[in-house]
């Protein structure tokens, strides 16, 4: 493999910046010419590709002033705005409220903790102003390993990031894509330099390889059986959130464990092609992956249905209260006992419920909480939130670009149990499924919810679980033919 020239990497990212900046200011109907720049400049090489952008736009007509947040800077980059006709400036309040567009390039992506000193101060200039902000490759006072944010106040809060080579997962986790704004990936020509990824992001494509269409050989067994185990009395709806979505969740067949309490035949006469049995759950030949959890129920008959399901030789997935007893005595063993994968959905508190925990701010990586787990409990990890992360025992791991707030409403976890479910029982129609297969599906079912819940959301409506249900076919329509809302 070629070494790559001194200076190359900084000319690509410095240019596909420059370039990004300019479209995007013609995009808001601003002037190119005397569009008034202020770039904040750091000491290391994103200082440097903040300098070389500015000297492409001065080169195209833009006022450029510079401001160095450590009084040093690259300092070739430094000459170059210079002889491009921009200028080092003082007072950055002054010049941050004048201008029209804001290059972030105080910290790169080695950058660690709160911004300080004149740093913060432009960071709290920028955040009450009017201008366009992008920040290159990442937003200064982000971790761009965990998307952790030391202080909320005295981070750079951008419209756009520019980021180049590849993703980072700070741009992906939250708190940190919270202050990403839109993210744009410049190509500088990394490729076969680049270790070989452990965190992926699904696009569009992705999603449409777990929901493919039947061969003209399929028929409903060989398209997958999906079994839930879902609901009590307290908790019906749970039930019909699960069942519900996992009909439309690319399976020939939902059957439903009749746990004799009157729900079952409730399910029936909502859903009539669905069957239901009161059949041990690991002896039904027919289900390819189970469902489980959803509203069951934390009593002893809830550990008793937990512990059968896990029992069968199919994936399971396991939400909601079968997360809250996995650690009883039963269920443990049940869940150590596996040989085939468990997928886990929990959140925050769910994921407290298991033992683990998330930190916040400076403390947060939800991304190695995440591989933790998986990799202490043996099973794939879903933990959900703002950038959902699904990680698999052997560290591979994916982060979701695709879920809003708008998911944040009750029987939305439910939904995605249940679909989970259902893309895993086709996958097992198909052919063995390992771990790591089981978290690309995961992951898979958490970009395809979000972007139901997206579809459910249009024009401004409020999202509903029934709503993200009733998405779904499109959801599932728009990734099968590439027609991306």
């Amino acid at each position: 493999m070629a070494p790559l020239a001194d200076g190359v990497l900084m000319e690509r990212a410095s240019t596909g910046l420059a370039d990004t900046c300019a479209t995007l200011l013609r995009d808001l109907g601003l002037p190119i010419a005397g569009a008034r720049v202020v770039l904040l400049v750091g000491t290391g090489n994103n200082g440097g590709d903040v300098l070389y952008a500015g000297a492409r736009l001065a080169s195209r007509g833009m006022h450029v002033v510079a401001i160095l947040t450590e009084g040093r800077c690259h300092e070739r980059g430094l000459a170059a705005l210079i002889d491009a006709g921009g200028i080092l400036a003082s007072s950055p309040k002054e010049q941050i409220e004048r201008a029209d567009l804001v290059i972030d390039g105080i910290l790169g992506i080695g950058g660690r903790g709160a911004l300080r000193d004149l740093g913060a101060q432009c960071a709290r200039s920028v955040h009450d102003c009017g201008a366009l902000v992008v920040s290159a490759d990442i937003p200064s006072g982000v971790d761009a390993d965990t998307g952790a944010v030391a202080d909320s106040n005295c981070v750079i809060d951008a419209d756009v990031t520019v980021t180049f080579g590849c993703l980072k997962p700070g741009l992906l986790l939250s708190p940190g894509r919270d202050f990403a704004g839109a993210t744009v990936l410049v190509d500088i020509g990394l490729g076969d330099h680049l270790p070989h990824a452990r965190v992926h992001v699904l696009d569009e494509a992705d999603l449409a390889l777990a929901v493919p269409e039947p061969r003209p050989e399929d028929y409903k067994y060989s398209r997958g059986v999906v079994g839930i185990a879902a609901g009590s009395p307290a908790y019906r709806g749970a039930a019909f959130m699960a069942t519900g979505s996992a009909r439309h969740g690319n399976v020939g067949m939902i059957h439903v464990l009749d746990r004799a309490d009157g729900l079952a035949q409730a399910l029936v006469d909502e859903f009539w092609d669905i069957v239901v049995s009161t059949q041990a759950p690991a002896t039904v030949s027919r289900v390819t992956a189970w469902v489980v959890g959803p509203g069951l129920g934390v009593d002893l008959d809830g550990q008793r249905v937990l512990a059968d399901v896990l029992a069968a030789e199919v994936p399971v997935v396991a939400d909601a209260d079968a997360l809250r007893m996995l650690r009883e005595p039963g269920p443990s063993a049940a869940l150590a006992a596996r040989r085939h994968p468990t997928v886990l959905t929990p959140h925050v508190g769910e994921f407290a419920a298991l033992g683990f925990a998330c930190g916040s701010g400076a403390d947060e990586d939800r991304l190695a909480r995440a591989r933790e787990a998986a990799a202490d409990l043996g099973a794939v990890v879903v933990l959900k939130g703002a950038g959902t992360v699904v990680a698999s025992p052997s560290g591979l791991a994916y982060v979701d670009g695709f879920g809003t707030a708008d998911l944040g409403t009750a029987g939305s976890g439910d939904v995605l149990a249940g679909l989970t479910g259902a893309l895993l029982a086709g996958a097992g129609a198909r052919g063995q499924v390992d771990n790591d297969a089981a978290a690309l599906i995961a992951a898979s079912a958490v970009g395809l919810h979000g972007l139901a819940g997206r579809i459910a959301a249009e024009g401004g409506r409020p999202v509903t679980a029934p709503g993200i249900i009733a998405a779904l076919p499109d959801a599932i329509a728009a990734v099968r033919r590439g027609g991306m809302p």
